[in-house]
């Protein structure tokens, strides 16, 4: 059967590529391996089907752990987005602690989910594929596994972890919120400065004395920024 084309794919690629329809018994092998939670592949020789795959993702080890973690940091709703059938993602996400999970996503669906998720407020999107780059692109803050990511969601997302352990999500939420208040910090301490020393010189303080109050200002807004180095996530 040399020259033959071979497909494997969900049962809707088959409806979209034509051709005979699934034949009833490899039907109910189908809807077998999708009760069993996992997400299936049919394959197809030419016109001849040679049965289906039936595939499961299992959650990582420190995955659950994260989610409680995220939560204590004050992540409101955790979802899930996914390309794997509905059962596959309801059991993975009550597995770690997920409030609610999206499935049978295509790449497309999951740029119309985030964009939902964003109509009620800011959104995080983490992920590592050539599927999740849109998406990335989507939320409001994209973040992608480093290691394990695609060149793609690397370059689109806006953070990208330099590993690909779940362990240093809640590291970089927590550096990123200490990082915006010590910003902040900085900015009122330089602004607060110049403040009191334009109408200070103008009203008779030396200017020597101004430049050393100023100089001192930005060795303070330096060490405080330095205070960064010594953050650890617990």
């Amino acid at each position: 059967m040399a020259g033959l084309l071979v497909y494997l794919g969900k049962k809707s690629l088959f409806d979209d590529i034509g051709g005979p329809g699934l034949p009833a018994s490899l039907t109910a092998k189908v809807l077998d391996l999708e009760q069993q939670g996992r997400t299936v592949f049919v394959v197809r020789q030419g016109d001849r089907y040679l049965g289906a795959v039936g595939l499961m993702d299992t959650p990582r080890e420190a995955a659950k752990a994260v989610m409680v973690r995220l939560r204590e940091l004050g992540m409101t709703r955790l979802v899930m987005l996914s390309g794997d059938n509905q059962r596959v993602a309801d059991a993975v996400a009550a597995s770690v602690g997920i409030d609610r999970a999206y499935g049978d996503l295509m790449p497309e669906d999951k740029v119309k989910a985030i964009k939902a998720l964003r109509a009620e407020g800011e959104v995080a999107m983490v992920g590592d594929g050539v599927n999740d780059a849109p998406a990335l692109a989507s939320a409001s803050v994209g973040i992608a596994m480093g290691a394990a990511g695609s060149d793609v969601a690397l370059e689109t997302a806006d953070v990208a972890l330099m590993g690909d352990k779940l362990e240093h999500l809640p590291f970089v939420v927590g550096l990123s919120r200490r990082t915006r208040r010590i910003i902040r910090q900085n900015l009122w301490a330089s602004l607060g400065m110049v403040a009191i020393l334009i109408p200070a010189t103008i009203l008779g303080m030396r200017m020597g004395v101004a430049v050393l109050f100023h100089e001192g200002s930005t060795l303070l807004v330096v060490a405080n920024a330095l205070r960064l180095l010594a953050y650890r996530d617990r």
